[in-house]
């Protein structure tokens, strides 16, 4: 193997482990969005299930009825 073919090899190398590192980091970042996501979801449920929350959701989805069948009349 002459020098020329090693520099290609560890070349090859390099481009792989980057590769890998970018695919880990790519997974990492959509855990973190998955977890954010689920936190919303589980602050929302609680919100709108805890004291005056069900009545805020209550009078938003009376809002959004009223507003579809004053556009439809």
């Amino acid at each position: 193997m002459t020098h020329h073919d090693n520099h290609h090899d560890d070349h090859h190398d390099d481009h792989h482990d980057d590769a890998m590192r970018d695919r880990g980091q790519a997974t990492t970042e959509y855990a973190l969005i998955l977890l954010a996501a689920a936190l919303v979801g589980v602050l929302v449920i609680g919100w709108a299930t805890a004291g005056g929350g069900a009545a805020a959701v209550g009078r938003l989805f009376d809002a959004a009825i009223s507003a579809a069948i004053d556009q439809l009349g």
